[in-house]
């Protein structure tokens, strides 16, 4: 990016950034303050020890260039050996203590991450991709860890020692001191101009590191269709491009970290040319109390300061990328869920009543609505089915009766109870759901069953495991886990464990979602008896595009782009030769025709 493309230089430290730091001061750190304090008074002894080590060092170089006393060099050196004892136990206890508060605060700062990001509605993840989610939860909160613990705490102890030794210098030559530090005004201009590039640069960074997660995650996830289609060469190239742009911009980033050593570097040779000649000058002139040892003790105490200084200028350079990541972590905060427990709610509701839909109203996005002013009635504890094309709202109605998404418009209720009206758990509780998407987990049949119940008993599980026909192939598994996603699994036997979750968690309200859509109907017929006795005295809504596995319904509803065109039972569906009858004719004669 040029000059002129470059957006106005921001301050480096901006209303956020700080915003930010008061949050993680607050809320990680405060609770610590006593830790934290002892950590900043063994600093202080590590900066005390160097300034004692340059009053030894002269004491030590007056008494070889003058006295010559072997004793009180002994004396010297068993001093300065004692100091660096102290400052090595404090090199090993701040780090030690530094970490373990960093570890537990980093913990603190997942766990909230992770309650908040549960709380978000299902409109967050689907809108996110999930490698972004990943990367703020594990890489970012790590590296903010490590720099505000480690990184930090060398920061400090650099500055007390660049603070204590140049107090030291300033005390034993204020002249020569002040002639040294003419550089300073061209090192702060330094680090102004390479923080604000590498806040720039460290930004888009990011993003890119976020979408070349997710694209490392859509290739593992996709591979079946990867190798079945040949395309690995294609998905080499575009993970290989996502990794060429990150290596574009960490370059940026680190060639614009890298000004700063070399231009400290130049500073601190004018420095010591100053200390040098000046003291040198001082040394020979009469007119200035100086001798060989002050001067030497000078010039090694600026390679004190010219040195941690080196590492602040680097730590500096670092904090803005670090504010960045953490920015983007505590972004996460910026989203709020908007389904949430009203003020009133209540959790006593007829779970086997009606479920009406009354003018419903709901729509993604303003641009494409969906459903305007839908009427639908369910009845307590009758089958009910809705059909209808891909994209006509099947699967939405059932997420706005979980509210997974809120109607924006009309109401729904549940045995006259509007349903926000009620605890949101209470009401997801009431439902249990068979999806065609099943989630399962690389751990045991057994522990995929009882994971909708973990509180369930042995006999629970092995009751619905029965009920599920799928107790044999528990049995013969036992603990062995089932592969990522259940990758060891059949279509079937995935779907008898969705079975067995619902008869496990026994709730009142039915929802099966295409649950046999992904089956051949040899499958579906075998499933078809647990799916009898799962329903059996529930409110059940099915959802499904083969409209064979409905002929049962006690109602079905027919939709078409969002809107009723019809409801009956099958018989009188098909007799009247509405769209329902079309669709199955056209299923029928495809079925046959195989």
């Amino acid at each position: 990016m040029t000059d002129k493309a470059r957006p106005d230089r921001q301050p480096t430290f901006s209303k956020a950034d700080r915003a930010n730091l008061r949050w993680l001061w607050r809320d990680y750190l405060k609770a610590r303050a006593p830790w934290l304090g002892l950590v900043l008074l063994m600093i202080l002894v590590q900066g005390l020890v160097y300034q004692q080590f340059l009053s030894m060092t002269e004491s030590g170089l007056r008494v070889i260039f003058e006295s010559g006393s072997l004793r009180d060099l002994a004396v010297v050196c068993a001093g300065v050996f004692f100091l660096f004892a102290v400052r090595g136990l404090m090199s090993y206890l701040v780090p030690l203590v530094t970490v373990r508060l960093s570890n537990e605060a980093i913990f603190e700062i997942r766990r909230d991450l992770i309650g908040h990001m549960m709380s978000l509605d299902l409109a967050y993840f689907e809108r996110t991709k999930s490698g972004e989610i990943i990367h703020k939860l594990v890489a970012q909160t790590q590296q903010l860890g490590v720099f505000f613990g480690l990184a930090t705490a060398g920061a400090v102890r650099d500055a007390v020692t660049v603070v204590i030794v140049s107090g030291y210098l300033i005390w034993k030559n204020p002249v020569l001191f002040t002639a040294a530090v003419v550089v300073l005004p061209f090192i702060i201009w330094v680090m102004n101009y390479v923080s604000d590039r590498v806040k720039l640069a460290q930004g888009q960074a990011e993003q890119a590191l976020g979408d070349y997660m997710n694209g490392i995650e859509e290739t593992v996830n996709g591979m079946r269709t990867v190798k079945i289609a040949s395309q690995e060469q294609v998905e080499a190239g575009r993970l290989m491009k996502g990794t060429g742009a990150i290596r574009d911009l960490m370059n940026r980033v680190q060639t614009t970290q890298a000004l700063v050593m070399p231009s400290i570097d130049l500073s601190s040779a004018f420095v010591y040319v100053l200390v040098i000649g000046g003291g040198g000058y001082m040394v020979l002139s009469p007119d200035f109390d100086v001798d060989g040892a002050g001067i030497i003790t000078f010039l090694l105490g600026m390679v004190m300061v010219f040195d941690p200084a080196r590492l602040l200028a680097q730590y500096f350079g670092a904090l803005q990328s670090n504010l960045v990541l953490l920015d983007r972590v505590r972004g996460l905060y910026d989203q709020t869920p908007t389904i949430r427990d009203a003020p009133d709610a209540v959790v006593e509701f007829d779970i086997a009543g009606d479920i009406v839909l009354d003018d419903v109203t709901f729509a993604y996005s303003p641009d494409h609505p969906l459903f305007d002013r839908l009427d639908m009635t369910f009845r307590g504890g009758q089958v009910s089915a809705i059909v209808g094309a891909t994209g006509s709202g099947k699967t939405t109605i059932l997420s706005l009766l979980s509210r997974l998404y809120d109607v924006q418009g009309g109401r729904i209720t549940i045995g006259g109870q509007p349903i926000d009206k009620l605890k949101v758990a209470r009401l997801r509780g009431a439902f249990s759901v068979v999806a065609q998407d099943i989630v399962i987990f690389n751990n045991s049949i057994w522990e995929n069953i009882r994971y909708v119940n973990p509180e369930a008993s042995d006999e629970e599980v092995w009751r619905a495991a029965e009920n599920a026909e799928i107790a044999d192939l528990v049995r013969s598994r036992g603990d062995a886990p089932v592969g990522p996603k259940g990758a060891q699994l059949s279509g079937g036997q995935k779907q008898r464990i969705a079975i067995a979750r619902a008869f496990l968690r026994d709730a009142p309200i039915l929802l099966l979602d295409e649950a046999t859509s992904a089956l051949d109907q040899a499958t579906e017929e075998r499933i078809k008896s647990a799916l009898d006795r799962l329903t059996q005295g529930k409110t059940t809504i099915v959802v499904a595009h083969r409209l064979s596995s409905v002929t049962h319904a006690d109602r079905i509803f027919v939709l078409e782009a969002g809107q009723l065109v019809e409801q009956g039972r099958h018989g009188d569906l098909l007799a009247g030769g509405g769209l329902y009858a079309q669709l199955y004719q056209a299923q029928k004669k495809g079925y046959d025709g195989r």
